[in-house]
Order: structure tokens, then sequence, then C-alpha cells
């Protein structure tokens, strides 16, 4: 009896020790510069995030990251607790490496942000034959795939060339670089240099690419106050910038300084950007058919690039859980749109 009081003892230390591994009071997220998410550098920067902690008794560390693809490496690494990233990213990365992970926050879509821009040439047919620098396998390769197929052409018509974010203006400038595929502000400072032409945007297939914040689903779960800090510094700063009020204008020179540009250059980028500035909007998206159809679209590019992961049998090897329904392999979601948090804002219960 002694021996099986031990048992039981050992077990429950054990079941204990699991749980709080799990149960945290510190958390990291990571975001990398782009219109959309540079709310992010002013949370951490004016405490907001710290105030949003410090109410659900815990602290959150927001780091920038200088490489958009690193920083989506390390949160499926398992070295943050959530990351920003585009959806499709999210589910290619994170999703097809097994990490289960929620869109928690649905920021915006692009709405131009993103754009295809050539040298000297002026229409989008002028790619036929040219090496294209850009993110392989990224948002931007998916941009590619849709503005060749407007006019009736297909990668095999390019030479794709994998080029980091941040190598990327710095490659555009030389004389061999002529066409390039990337998103803002890195696509202004190129479309302020000499002889380039912004040729196809993400303004032609709205609402295809979402800026979102991810964490995984499991630390999420067992931490359900991480999200709600999450979610109520990002609304507090969404009503705080938007607007013509000098303190909005403060804020988002504030947000211009952190991405190396001044306040008019980031409205520039903001009016490319379909942000969500409410949580109502944001769940106007996330509870549509429409979601269900992008995702669909996104899961069947990712298959036929093999970004699903070897021997993925079709698109649907990775199952996305969506309000409207799941898309894909029930018994192996790892992409979820989680809309319960952005439904706490809205009801304002955070």
């Amino acid at each position: 009896m002694k021996h099986s009081a031990k048992k039981v003892t050992i077990l429950l230390c054990s079941l204990l020790l699991s749980a709080n591994a799990l149960a945290q009071d510190h958390f990291k997220v990571c975001w990398s510069i782009y219109a959309g998410w540079m709310p992010w550098a002013y949370a951490q920067q004016s405490d907001i995030i710290k105030k949003w902690g410090d109410k659900y008794g815990i602290d959150i560390d927001v780091v920038q990251m200088n490489d958009y693809v690193e920083s989506m490496n390390q949160y499926t690494a398992g070295q943050f607790d959530g990351c920003t990233m585009a959806q499709m990213d999210a589910l290619t990365i994170p999703a097809a490496s097994g990490v289960d992970s929620t869109v928690l926050i649905v920021g915006d879509y692009s709405d131009g942000n993103d754009a295809v821009i050539l040298k000297d040439k002026t229409g989008l047919k002028d790619i036929k034959g040219q090496n294209v620098n850009l993110v392989q396998f990224s948002v931007s390769h998916y941009l590619l795939a849709r503005a060749l197929n407007s006019v009736g052409m297909s990668e095999k018509d390019v030479s794709v060339i994998n080029t980091s974010d941040a190598d990327m203006a710095s490659i555009a400038s030389t004389k061999d670089v002529t066409s390039v595929v990337t998103w803002n502000p890195i696509a202004s400072e190129i479309l302020n240099m000499p002889n380039t032409h912004n040729v196809f945007d993400s303004s032609k297939i709205p609402g295809e690419i979402l800026d979102t914040m991810i964490v995984n689903t499991d630390t999420l779960k067992e931490n359900p106050d991480f999200g709600k800090a999450l979610v109520g510094a990002w609304y507090e700063i969404m009503g705080l910038m938007q607007g013509d009020s000098a303190n909005a204008k403060s804020i988002r020179t504030d947000m211009a300084n952190a991405a190396e540009t001044d306040l008019a250059g980031y409205d520039a980028q903001l009016a490319k950007t379909h942000m969500f500035y409410t949580p109502q909007s944001a769940l106007e998206l996330t509870n549509s058919k429409e979601l269900f159809a992008t995702m669909k679209h996104v899961a069947e590019f990712s298959f036929e690039h093999g970004l699903l992961g070897d021997g993925a049998p079709d698109a649907g090897v990775v199952g996305i859980q969506m309000p409207s329904g799941v898309y894909g392999d029930e018994n192996n979601i790892k992409l979820r749109f989680d809309p319960t948090y952005m439904q706490m804002a809205a009801d304002g219960t955070l």
C-alpha cells in the first residue's frame, strides 16, 4: 500500500510539473517591420503592453526581428510564444511543421502594400523571361503566382531568385536586378528608385493576404490571460492611432520612426493597408465564408509548391479550422482562426 501511495504521489507531482511547464507568467512575441505590424513597436515603446500584462499578472516581451522569415522560424522552433505573420506563412511554416498555431488577431489585409515591381518596363507582361527576386514561398511568391495567372502566364515564364527581405532594397539598386516582389516599407523604398514601376499589387486580390498575430495553441489554451492581454493592447492602440488628432498623429509618427520613415510615408503605407481598427470589423472577415474560400486557395497554392511537407497527399493535409468550417484533415488541425478573444474585445469583456 505504501508503495502504491508513493507511486500515486510521484504521478501527481509529475502531472503538476507538466501543468506548470505549460502555465506561464512570462511570454515573448516577435514582429518584423511592416505597416500593419508597427503598432507592436508602439505597444512596447509606450508600455501599453506592460499595462495589459499587469492587468492579468503576466509579463510580455515584444521583440523586433530584422528578418521576417527568421522570425517565423524562431517561433516555429519554440523561441517565441507568438509572432506576426501572413496567414499563408502561418500555414506553410509553423502549421506544416506540426506546430499547432492560432490566429489570435486578424489585423489587416494588404490592399496594395505587396507589389510586383519592374525596372524600366511598365507592363506586367514584360516580366516574361526575367529573374524575379522575392522571399521564396512567402506571400510575395503567392502574389507573383496570382499576378502571372492574371495575364495568362505561369511561374514557368520566369525564374524565381530567393532573396532575404533584409537584402531586398540593397539588391534592387543593383544593375543586374530587374524585377522584385516585396512589401512595404521595402516596396516604397524601391519604388522611389529611378525607372521602377508597380505593375501588380495586392489591391488586385483584396482580402487574400491577411496579416495576423499567431500564437502557440497549447500556450494560449493553458494561458488565456496571454491572449486577453495581447488583444486588449492591440485594440487600445487601434483606437488611439486612427484619425487626425494631434495624439493620433504623434502615435503614428512614433510608428513611422520605428519603420524608418516619416509620418507622411507611414500614412501612405497605411493607405494601402486595410486595417481592421475595430474587433467587429476583424470578426466580420474571420467569421465569413470568404475566409474559407481564401484559405482553400492558399492551401492549394502551398500544396502545388511543395510547402505542406514531403509526401503531402493533397492540399488538405493540414487541417485549417475556421468559424465557417474546417478545410482539410479534421484529424490534423494545425492552424486555427479563433475569434474568441476578438469577440471579447468587441463585447468589452477584456
